[in-house]
C-alpha cells in the first residue's frame, strides 16, 4: 500500500472547503445562529408586536379569507398552509402558537377567534387541530390594515413561490396592547398585557408633545391590564421606575370578590355570610399565568400538609367565571390573615417580570422605556400613513390618466370610431393623432359600446375632477409633518371609540391599588386558639381533649389495657408543648397537631424522634417568659428559659449534660415569685437554699444542688421561702400539708441536708 504522507497530491484542498482556526469559525457560526433566533425567532417587533411565527399565522388566514365576517374552518388546514408555504417548522409548535392567540386568558385582545377546544384556565390542554376551527378576529383585522395600499414592504417566502409582508401595518398598539414573552439566546422579553385605549391616549399625548415626561404618559397607562384581572398591589414609584427603565416587575393577586353591586362596582372583601354566622372567602379573578387547577391542588395541599390550619376547605364552583370558595376552620378566623397567608404561600400573589426588550425598526433588539417604545411605535405609524397617501397618489395618477384618455374619446369620438373601423393598427394611429399614451389607447380600445353615453362623460369628468381634489390633499399631506400628526390623531381617536374604556372589550379589567408585601403570619395567628387538656399515658399515647378539664376529674380518663395516665396539663391549642426526655433532650409538639380526645390518642414516638432507651420526665406547655428548673440524678441541675429549649425539628434539642448512668429527673416550671430550691435525695435528706445560687444556662451540666454518698437525687421544686414548703400528702386524702420553719434546713448550696419534716411523703417526692 503506498503511503499517503507521501502522495504529493493529498494536501491539496477540498473544492469550497476553507481553512480558517475552529474558534473563529466556531464563533461566527453561533453568531449567526444567535441572531437568527433574536430576530428571527424570539422577540418580537416593536412595529406590530409579533414574532415571525404570528405574523405568518394571520397573514395565511387572511390568505384564505377567513375573516370575522366569514365562516369558520379547520385549524388543520391553517397550520397546514403556514408550515407548507410560510413557516417550514414542527405543526405542533404553529399550533401551539395558534391556540395562544384564540385564548382570551392568554391575550387581552385575541386575534384568532377559536372554535372547539382551545384550552381553558385550569390548564388543560386545546384538543388537536383537526377537532378545532378558527377564523381572525375584529382586532386581527385591524392590525392587518393596510397591506394592500403599499404600506409595508414584503419579501419572499423561504422556497421562493410566494410574498408574505415583513411587517404588518395596522394602527392597533399590539405589543403593548397583548404583550409578548421569549427567550432568545443570551436575551429574553417579557411584556405584560396592557388597555389598548390607554395606549392610544398616551400615544395621543406624545403626537402633540414629543417632549412629554414620563409623569404625563402614565396618567394614563396605569398599569398592566391582564385578560384575567386581578390587582396589581406596587407602589406608583414601583410601576413608574419599571416603564422608565424597561426593567423590573408588577406584584399581582388575585381578587376576592362575590361579584359587583347595582352600580358595578367590585364587591372587595370576598366574604360571603352563611347561615349560623359563619362564612367564606370567594376569589373571582386570579393572576395572569396562573393555571386553576395547580393553584387549587397547591391549596389542598397546604390544608392536607397542615400548613394552614385556620383552612378546612377549598372548593372549584367556577363555570364560565371563576369562583373559588375557602372555607375557613370557624368563624373565628380572621379573614384578612387568612388572605395574607394565601399570598405568601401561594400563587394568589405572583410576580410579573417585565423585560421590554424588543426589536426596533432596524430590526436591532433594545430595551426601551414606555417613553421611547411609544415614540419610536409613532414614527413607524408616520412611514405608513405616508407611504399609505404615497401609494394612493400613484393610484390615482393611474387612473387619471385613463380618465384624461377616455374624456379624449369622448371629444373626437367619432374619429375615434372612424379610426376604429378603418384602421388595420388603430391604436398607433390614435397614439399619434390624440398624443394618447399606451395605456390610454389600449383602454379606449377596450371600452365596451355601452359606456359610449353622454351620461358616462359627465361621471368621467366628476371622477376626474374628485380624484384631483384627492390628490391634493394627499400631497399636501405627504408633504407636511404637522398634517400627518392631525391625520394619525384623527385614526386614533377613532380607533379608540372602538376600543373605548366603555366597550365589553376596552373596559379595563386589572385594578392599580398599592398594597403592603405579603405579612409572614405567625403560626400562631393561623390557629384558633381553643383550650385544650393535653393528656400523656405512660405507655407514651398522647392526646388533647377539648376544655380544660378538672384535675379532680382526671382519673376518668380512658386509656388502653395495662396503661395509664403520666402526665395531664391545661394548654391552649396555640402552644408548643415542651416534652423532656430522661437522655437530656428536649423535644416540641404543637398543641394543635395532637389527636382528639375521643379515642386513645397516637404513640408520641410517631412525632418526634425520642430515644427508645429513653423514658418521659415531664411534659409542659412552654411560655415564652418561662423559666425551668431542671435537675438530673447525679445531684446537679440548673435553671433554663423555656424559649432556649423550643426544639424546630423531630430530632430534639440537647440541652441537659448527664454523668454516666445519671439521667434527667426534675423538669418543674419556676413561678415568678420563687426566691428560694428545696432538693430531696433518694437517701431522703432534705436541702433548701437561694434559687440565685442556681445559674441560669443555655445547655450544660449544672451545679452540684446537694451531694449524695447512698443514691441520688430524687425531686426538687422552687418555691417562696416565707410561704413555706409545701407537698401532698399519702393515701387518697389529697390533703397538702406545708411546713413553715425551714431554718434547719436551709443550708449553702451542696450540702448534704438532713432528714425531712415529720409526715414528708415516704416516696421522696413533693408531689
Amino acid at each position: 500500500m503506498a503511503n499517503t504522507t507521501d502522495d504529493p497530491d493529498h494536501n491539496e484542498p477540498v473544492p469550497g472547503q476553507i481553512d480558517t482556526p475552529f474558534d473563529s469559525a466556531l464563533s461566527e457560526r453561533y453568531l449567526v445562529y444567535a441572531l437568527s433566533t433574536i430576530t428571527a425567532r424570539s422577540l418580537p417587533d416593536l412595529r406590530d408586536g409579533l414574532k415571525p411565527v404570528h405574523r405568518r399565522l394571520l397573514w395565511a388566514m387572511r390568505a384564505m379569507r377567513l375573516d370575522p365576517s366569514q365562516g369558520y374552518k379547520k385549524s388543520a388546514r391553517v397550520v397546514g398552509d403556514v408550515i407548507g408555504k410560510f413557516h417550514p417548522h414542527g405543526d405542533t409548535a404553529v399550533y401551539d402558537a395558534m391556540v395562544r392567540l384564540a385564548q382570551d386568558f392568554s391575550l387581552r385582545y385575541p386575534l384568532v377567534d377559536g372554535q372547539g377546544n382551545f384550552g381553558n384556565i385550569d390548564g388543560d390542554n386545546a384538543a388537536a387541530y383537526r377537532y378545532t376551527e378558527a377564523r381572525l378576529t375584529r382586532v386581527a383585522v385591524d392590525l392587518m390594515q393596510g397591506l394592500d395600499e403599499g404600506t409595508v414592504d414584503f419579501k419572499p417566502t423561504y422556497n421562493g413561490e410566494d410574498e408574505e409582508p415583513e411587517i404588518m401595518p395596522g394602527l392597533f398598539p399590539n405589543l403593548l396592547a397583548n404583550g409578548a414573552s421569549g427567550i432568545a439566546v443570551g436575551m429574553a422579553t417579557n411584556i405584560p398585557p396592557h388597555n389598548a385605549a390607554e395606549v392610544i391616549d398616551a400615544a395621543l399625548v406624545l403626537i402633540d408633545n414629543p417632549k412629554a415626561e414620563l409623569a404625563e404618559l402614565l396618567t394614563h397607562v396605569k398599569g398592566p391590564d391582564f385578560p384575567t384581572g386581578g390587582i396589581v398591589v406596587d407602589s406608583a414609584e414601583t410601576i413608574a421606575h419599571a416603564y422608565e427603565t424597561g426593567r423590573g416587575g408588577f406584584r399581582v393577586r388575585a381578587r376576592f370578590s362575590t361579584g359587583r353591586d347595582a352600580e358595578g362596582r367590585w364587591e372587595e372583601t370576598g366574604i360571603e355570610k352563611q347561615a349560623g354566622g359563619t362564612w367564606q372567602l370567594v376569589i373571582s379573578e386570579i393572576p395572569y399565568g396562573v393555571a386553576k387547577g395547580k393553584l387549587i391542588e397547591a391549596i389542598a395541599q397546604l390544608i392536607a400538609d397542615k400548613k394552614l390550619p385556620i383552612l378546612e376547605d377549598v372548593r372549584d364552583e367556577s363555570a364560565e367565571d371563576i369562583r373559588i370558595v375557602l372555607v375557613p376552620k370557624s368563624r373565628n378566623v380572621d379573614p384578612e390573615v387568612l388572605k395574607e397567608s394565601l399570598y405568601r404561600l401561594t400563587e394568589l400573589e405572583s410576580r410579573f417580570a417585565l423585560n421590554l426588550n424588543v426589536l426596533d425598526a432596524t430590526r436591532t433588539p433594545k430595551v426601551m422605556g414606555l417613553h421611547q417604545l411609544l415614540t419610536e411605535w409613532l414614527q413607524h405609524q408616520i412611514i405608513v400613513l405616508v407611504r399609505r397617501a404615497e401609494h394612493r397618489i400613484g393610484k390615482i395618477d393611474d387612473r387619471l390618466e385613463l380618465v384624461g384618455g377616455y374624456l379624449i374619446a369622448f371629444l373626437n369620438l367619432d374619429r375615434v370610431i372612424e379610426i376604429i373601423r378603418t384602421e388595420d393598427e388603430p391604436k398607433a394611429v390614435m397614439m399619434a393623432e390624440f398624443e394618447l399614451t399606451d395605456r390610454q389607447a389600449e383602454a379606449i380600445l377596450n371600452m365596451r359600446l355601452r359606456s359610449l353615453r353622454k351620461l358616462e362623460e359627465m361621471e368621467l369628468k366628476r371622477e376626474q375632477a374628485d380624484l384631483v381634489a384627492e390628490r391634493e390633499e394627499l400631497a399636501k399631506l405627504v408633504a407636511s409633518k404637522d398634517r400627518q400628526k392631525t391625520r394619525l390623531r384623527k385614526d386614533l381617536e377613532k380607533l379608540k371609540a372602538v376600543y373605548g374604556p366603555d366597550t365589553p372589550l376596552g373596559a379595563r379589567r386589572t385594578a392599580i391599588a398599592e398594597a403592603a408585601p405579603a405579612r409572614d403570619i405567625p403560626l400562631d395567628a393561623m390557629i384558633e386558639k381553643e383550650p385544650v387538656t393535653v393528656i400523656l399515658s405512660k405507655r407514651g399515647w398522647i392526646r388533647a381533649q377539648r376544655g380544660h378539664v378538672a384535675a379532680d376529674q382526671w382519673a376518668e380518663f380512658k386509656f388502653k389495657e395495662g396503661d395509664e395516665l403520666a402526665f395531664a396539663a391545661h394548654a391552649q391549642t396555640t402552644d408548643k408543648l415542651l416534652v423532656a426526655a430522661s437522655d437530656g433532650r428536649f423535644f416540641t409538639v404543637g398543641a394543635d397537631k395532637l389527636p382528639g380526645g375521643r379515642g386513645f390518642g397516637e404513640p408520641l414516638r410517631l412525632m418526634v424522634d425520642i430515644d427508645p432507651e429513653a423514658r418521659i420526665v415531664a411534659l409542659i406547655p412552654a411560655s415564652a417568659e418561662g423559666r425551668l428548673l431542671l435537675a438530673s440524678t447525679s445531684g446537679h441541675g440548673f435553671i433554663v428559659q423555656m424559649g432556649e429549649v423550643i426544639a424546630e425539628t423531630r430530632k430534639g434539642r440537647g440541652v441537659v449534660n448527664l454523668k454516666p448512668k445519671a439521667g434527667l429527673a426534675v423538669v418543674r416550671p419556676i413561678a415568678p415569685d420563687d426566691d428560694s430550691v428545696a432538693v430531696v435525695g433518694e437517701n431522703r435528706k432534705l436541702v433548701v437554699f437561694p434559687i440565685n445560687e442556681v445559674p441560669v444556662m443555655a445547655r450544660g451540666q449544672g451545679v452540684m444542688l446537694q451531694r449524695y454518698r447512698d443514691g441520688g437525687l430524687s425531686d426538687a421544686v422552687s418555691f417562696v421561702f416565707a410561704e413555706g414548703l409545701s407537698w401532698t400528702m399519702g393515701g387518697d386524702s389529697g390533703r397538702t400539708r406545708t411546713e413553715t420553719d425551714l431554718v434547719p434546713w436551709r443550708v449553702a448550696r451542696g450540702a448534704a441536708g438532713r432528714m425531712p419534716p415529720t409526715g414528708f411523703p415516704r416516696n421522696n417526692r413533693f408531689g
